[in-house]
């Protein structure tokens, strides 16, 4: 019996949704129990504390909260476990979102899946790792997305240079690993680059080298341009870079016995050539540039397994910050891209809009306020001003008044003089 073929694509899908697993989803939606599920590491004894908050501005003053970095110039040393497995035949999906709101100056906001042997409690820098993805920022130089992986107990790093975001607000980064050996990098939903695990790391030896038995020959002629032999130097070419300056004198009072013998200055001789070359011209037996030839790297062999980890269990964080304040949320680990798609855009997605809105009207709030401080800091200057020249006036007026009483009372006495002349 054939089945149509709208009811073999339903099969198909409902296969799919089944094969599909979703093995660590972290969104700190229970409060403080996220607790018991992340586990300290007590390698160091002044590792950061961790707390949950929100921040300062979001989109969903719950759903938005997450594990936020408190203390300054510290190492974060976290990771939480989850039921063992392979990622044999399937692609494996690793996203979370980070917000830099304290406007980080150099610190790491990325993740490290691990073995499940990891000893948690002893997690630490040297711990060996599976995967090593995420931003991570340091001054202006520094601003990239890490995606390194671990290949036969040695770490890779990827050779292209993929920029992080680097702004105050939450982004959704996702690394896509494919069992055909493929990788595929997002931001915020949208691919930032994407390669071949074979191509854009180092893991396995080069495919070709060069001819060890190979030497180029003797009589080979790689010189595209020669001296041409037919050009000769000018007899009067040949000048010296400085002469005796012609219009210097000796000074009359120049001493041979006191001075020494005397001897003009030396200056820039203008009939000087600099040094002769002969013109170039083409090399009739040029062959071009020689070429190494290349064989089979007999140490490369191909390895189809480079994509896959047998003992997936850990997921953690361990990081260094100089300026804390960055939170980590909505972690998910996956086979299901479609499934990682659609819960960053649940999460991420819903409150990126709120969240920047609410950004925005606390720096025009903040701005405002600046100003006010601004204008009330120049009408204090200004009241200060005013109240000295005020000052300043009265001080004439004072004086003004003391001299006319000085005036008056001088008046009175002349005339209590003339007055007493008269009776006399």
């Amino acid at each position: 019996m054939k089945l149509p073929a709208a009811i073999l694509t339903v099969f198909a899908s409902i296969a799919v949704t089944i094969d599909a697993s979703v093995y660590f989803k972290e969104q700190f939606l229970d409060g403080d129990a996220w607790k018991t599920r992340w586990t300290e590491s007590k390698h160091k004894s002044d590792y950061g504390q961790w707390k949950l908050s929100a921040g300062k501005f979001y989109g969903d003053a719950e759903a938005d909260k997450g594990l936020q970095t408190s203390q300054d110039a510290r190492f974060y040393a976290l990771s939480a476990r989850f039921e063992p497995f392979s990622n044999e035949g399937k692609p494996l999906v690793v996203q979370f979102t980070v917000k830099h709101e304290q406007k980080i100056d150099c610190g790491g906001g990325y993740v490290k899946v691990f073995p499940a042997d990891l000893d948690q409690s002893d997690m630490h820098g040297e711990s060996q790792y599976y995967i090593m993805f995420g931003p991570d920022i340091c001054g202006y130089s520094t601003k990239k997305v890490h995606v390194i992986i671990n290949y036969k107990g040695k770490n890779h790093l990827i050779k292209k240079d993929i920029k992080c975001k680097d702004d105050e607000l939450t982004h959704l980064y996702t690394l896509i690993l494919n069992p055909d050996q493929t990788y595929e990098v997002k931001i915020n939903n949208e691919k930032v680059e994407s390669g071949s695990l074979e191509e854009d790391w180092d893991m396995l030896p080069p495919k070709k080298i060069k001819d060890p038995e190979a030497k180029k020959p003797s009589d080979w002629d790689d010189r595209a341009k020669i001296d041409d032999p037919n050009d000769t130097k000018p007899e009067d070419f040949d000048q010296p870079e400085t002469i005796p300056d012609p219009d210097a004198k000796k000074p009359d009072d120049w001493d041979e016995d006191m001075d020494g013998e005397w001897e003009p200055p030396m200056i820039t001789n203008p009939e000087y050539k600099g040094e002769w070359k002969p013109k170039q011209i083409d090399n009739p037996d040029y062959k071009g540039a020689w070429v190494h030839p290349e064989i089979d790297n007999p140490e490369y062999t191909q390895d189809a397994a480079m994509y896959k980890f047998d003992n997936i269990g850990v997921l953690g964080l361990d990081l260094w910050q100089v300026k804390s304040g960055t939170i980590f949320d909505n972690f998910l680990i996956t086979d299901d891209v479609k499934e990682a798609e659609e819960f960053g855009n649940e999460t991420w997605g819903a409150t990126k809009g709120p969240e920047k809105k609410m950004k925005d009207e606390q720096e025009d709030i903040e701005r405002k306020l600046r100003e006010e401080e601004e204008k009330s800091k120049n009408k204090d200057t200004e009241d200060d001003d005013d109240e000295e020249e005020e000052d300043g006036e009265e001080d004439e007026e004072a004086e003004g008044e003391h001299d006319d009483e000085t005036d008056e009372d001088a008046g009175t006495d002349e005339d209590s003089d003339a007055k007493l002349k008269d009776e006399l």
